[in-house]
């Protein structure tokens, strides 16, 4: 029989992951608040609003019952935005046994706490610690992933039986998966990207053109690196999937949410009106705000990241920002 694997959001990355379970023979539930969608992913075998006409495995059943999602799983994989991340766990811990394998695919930190996913996950649950909570990252758009294209990602555990647990469920002809025990730098790096990405967007929208964008990418890197080692990530995990990989998705392609925020928020649009337009969460927004307070309590410095938040926050118009960038004071490059 099947094993049971959960999935808890059905936005486009928790259905895309639900479809490669699918695809790897596992009975999937894919949970969900909204009804309307729920009856939209058994009845139609689609998701609509997030992933356009493309017709799911009919191994997918979609519920609102987090009892139903979570009795009898072998494997919870949480998709939730950052912002509800606290909220879906909280809820989950009822139903939750403490032998499921716990995966979560969520990058941001806790807007409040500064807190990573995985520690947040490990408040709300208390049957698990951080160190037994696995973490999937890199480069990997959800609207890719689901057509089957060929990606490779990472699963990050300080427990390598959890990683390895994760990978075996994942990996497949399409879907490559990579272990590693660096949880830190794998959701740092997760987490930070997307603030550079929308940094990339404003850079591709006010046309500065390639030379520029490959500063910030490598700068951007930088900045990541650093402040990732500062809380005690591994050095090699920046240039890894995760890291460097995961970067150059989110800043390249077309299906970046952060990155089309940032090409919005160009063209002299506010950011209220930007993040209704998109319609869906950029995670990038909140994390400029996180990354801003991190990059003060570990004394890092962090310039793309601080213009970002004057951009976002203080009405910094981006001209001036990249004015600044460039005009600052002479510096080493490995400095």
């Amino acid at each position: 029989m099947p094993r049971k694997v959960s999935v808890l959001v059905a936005g486009s990355w928790g259905t895309a992951i639900a479809s490669v379970l699918a695809e790897n023979q596992l009975d999937v539930t894919l949970w969900s608040r909204n009804e309307e969608q729920v009856m939209e992913i058994n009845q139609e075998h689609r998701n609509h609003r997030f992933l356009g006409d493309t017709v799911l495995s009919d191994k997918i059943r979609a519920t609102t019952s987090m009892e139903e999602a979570l009795l009898q799983a072998d494997a919870v994989i949480v998709v939730a935005p950052s912002s509800a991340l606290r909220s879906v766990a909280s809820q989950m811990r009822a139903f939750l046994s403490k032998e499921t394998l716990l995966i979560h695919a969520t990058k941001g930190f806790e807007a409040d706490s500064l807190k990573r996913m995985s520690t947040v996950l490990a408040d709300e649950l208390p049957d698990y610690d951080a160190a037994s909570i696995v973490v999937l990252s890199g480069p990997s758009h959800a609207e890719e992933v689901i057509k089957q294209c060929p990606t490779t990602v990472v699963v990050a555990s300080e427990s390598m039986a959890a990683a390895e647990a994760a990978q075996d469920l994942l990996i497949n002809s399409y879907f490559r998966v990579y272990t590693n025990s660096d949880v830190v730098g794998v959701e740092v790096s997760g987490a930070l990207k997307n603030i550079i990405a929308l940094g990339a967007g404003l850079t591709d929208g006010l046309e500065f053109g390639d030379n520029a964008k490959a500063a910030l990418l490598t700068r951007g890197l930088a900045e990541i690196s650093r402040l990732g080692t500062a809380m005690g990530g591994n050095p090699l995990t920046f240039a890894g999937l995760a890291g460097i990989g995961d970067l150059v998705v989110t800043c390249t392609s077309k299906h970046s949410r952060n990155w089309r925020a940032g090409y919005l928020l160009a063209q002299g649009k506010p950011l209220p009106e930007v993040l209704q337009e998109m319609g869906m969460v950029v995670e990038g927004v909140k994390t400029t705000q996180a990354a801003y307070r991190l990059s003060r309590q570990y004394e890092v410095t962090m310039p793309i990241a601080e213009q970002l938040y004057e951009v976002l926050f203080n009405g910094k118009e981006p001209i001036a920002a990249a004015d600044d960038l460039m005009g600052r004071g002479r510096k080493d490059e490995i400095d």
